[in-house]
């Protein structure tokens, strides 16, 4: 059975037509307080750099530049409670 396709995000308004290797100030602090301010909500590398009409790398660096620590990859884990009861087996060194 196949995936359902992931949907595509359209760039936000204030961000079409601005992707480019010189931006102006005002344009680079735009995007670095944008970028910031959705992180620290919740969204994803990918979903601001869809937003922003920019790649994934691009958001990093602006992320960087803006002084935020990122999260891990992948999911959260879920608490041990959630699991089935049964417990990872332990190796004991000889």
């Amino acid at each position: 059975m196949a995936y359902p396709s992931r949907p595509a995000r359209d760039p936000l308004p204030q961000f079409v037509g601005t992707a480019s290797p010189r931006q102006t100030d005002e344009q680079r602090q735009a995007l670095i307080a944008f970028a910031v301010e959705q992180y620290k909500n919740g969204a994803s590398l990918r979903e601001i750099a869809e937003w922003s009409a920019r790649s994934q790398t691009a958001i990093r660096r602006a992320l960087d530049q803006g002084g935020v620590t990122r999260r891990g990859r992948g999911a959260y884990r879920q608490a041990e409670s959630s699991h089935s009861g049964q417990r990872a087996s332990t190796r004991t060194e000889k």
